[in-house]
């Protein structure tokens, strides 16, 4: 199958079996887009891609571990045999931890996190980079959280000030740190950080990595990510929004 030829938008999504992930997937494949489905699990990749295909979408399955080299090198690979260039990329995998004070955390406890919240988008934004520059008008969406905001961890009036861990929200405040820092030197790409709440509410979308005790809809908490997958060529780069807007850094 010749996607580039087809004129169609592709996009990689990577934890696109379920969550944010499955539903930024649905709502970019309503759009007549490629969709490559990143999942580690592959029974549960080929179940969440089947879902979609049912749906009407054009959706291929891409078995994904963004922790391990060898399997985004497969990766690489499978999405090549079927087109020459990549759009978009979504890097929406993400690791929430144990939720470890700082007293108690270990070094193993923070790079378990850090393997897949920063090394992962890292990783996979690297090994997908010349499928990108070969598109006309590439973006990368990374996907963080209010809590890798040092303005809003700062903030007393913010829960997360009162969140004591150390593994998660630093993997998001370095890995908004390496968005900032691929859309300078790569001005071709867009690179861009969404959140997936309402800061200014206090509200973040309810999933499996927080228990579903989120009060937004997991299509609310894709508003952010679907909008900068969709900017256009006179579009941001470098910014960090949520839903209802910029979010500060």
């Amino acid at each position: 199958m010749d996607m580039t030829n087809s004129g169609q938008t592709s996009v990689l999504i990577t934890g696109g079996n379920k969550g944010l992930g499955f539903e930024a997937a649905r709502r970019l494949g309503e759009q007549g887009w490629t969709i490559f489905l990143g999942s580690r699990n592959e029974d549960r990749g080929r179940a969440a891609a089947d879902k979609l295909t049912d749906g009407g979408a054009n959706v291929v399955m891409v078995p994904l571990d963004v922790t391990s080299d060898g399997s985004v090198t497969d990766a690489v690979r499978l999405v090549r045999e079927h087109t020459d260039r990549l759009d978009v990329l979504i890097n929406n995998a993400g690791a929430p931890g144990r939720g470890i004070a700082p007293a108690d955390a270990t070094v193993d406890d923070i790079h378990s996190v850090y393997d897949t919240n920063v090394y992962g988008p890292i990783r996979v934004t690297h090994a997908f980079l010349p499928l990108l520059q070969a598109a006309d008008h590439p973006r990368v969406v990374m996907v963080s959280s209010a809590v890798g905001s040092f303005t809003v961890v700062t903030d007393p009036e913010q829960p997360s000030s009162k969140m004591h861990e150390l593994a998660y929200s630093s993997s998001k405040a370095a890995l908004n740190m390496i968005t900032v820092r691929y859309a300078q030197a790569l001005p071709k790409i867009k690179f861009n950080v969404a959140t997936p709440g309402e800061v200014a509410n206090r509200r973040f979308a309810a999933t499996d990595m927080n228990n579903h005790t989120g009060q937004l809809t997991v299509t609310e908490g894709t508003d952010s990510i679907v909008r900068l997958a969709m900017i256009d060529a006179d579009g941001p780069t470098g910014t960090f929004i949520d839903r209802l807007g910029p979010v500060a850094w």
